[in-house]
């Protein structure tokens, strides 16, 4: 198996710009993502990979991502889904399913896949992004990253955690969860 590259906690998240599907009402339906709308808005974001639309476990991540998107709001965070289909495909999967239907965030679409391989995140045999998800801080650096194999899913209560963790400014222990004791500075 040939050897995997990612961007880690530390590095700069990858500058971008890259068509989205935003909505589903007519003539709404795309517009542009780029990491310097993360950066001015002065929030973290959370961007998490699926490998491709109209699978088995990306609709369910992609449906538990929306379900807690007011969360992530509340903790001064955007969130941003993406994959390599194209913008048309995202929507057409939106129509389609009725769990993807109210979307309350944007899914990019890394036609060119220059985002992902960039982030190192291609797999070797599919050429699809691995299930991938970045925390990155609001002068754009990647604080925390996670790469699941293509079947398996992740956990968006982790993906919180450790969101809430990084807002505290201090250290958290093993298993902490919100409103319990960090560890201090």
């Amino acid at each position: 198996m040939p050897e995997v590259r990612s961007l880690s906690v530390g590095a700069s998240f990858p500058q971008f710009n890259k068509k989205a599907c935003v909505s589903i009402e007519p003539g709404k339906e795309f517009g542009f993502i780029s990491s310097e709308d993360h950066k001015k808005s002065g929030k973290w974001m959370v961007m998490f990979w699926w490998p491709k639309d109209f699978t088995f476990i990306c609709p369910t991540e992609i449906a538990a991502f929306n379900e807690k998107t007011e969360d992530f709001q509340s903790k001064n965070s955007i969130l941003i889904g993406a994959s390599t289909d194209t913008e048309y495909v995202h929507l057409a999967w939106r129509n389609q399913d009725p769990n993807l239907r109210n979307l309350q965030f944007p899914m990019v679409a890394d036609t060119n896949k220059s985002l992902a391989e960039e982030l190192g995140i291609l797999s070797e045999d599919e050429k699809v992004a691995y299930r991938a998800t970045y925390i990155v801080d609001p002068n754009g650096i990647i604080r925390w990253v996670n790469i699941n194999d293509l079947d398996v899913g992740r956990n968006v209560d982790e993906v919180l955690r450790v969101l809430s963790g990084l807002l505290t400014g201090e250290r958290v222990p093993c298993n902490w969860v919100p409103g319990q004791a960090t560890l201090g500075r």
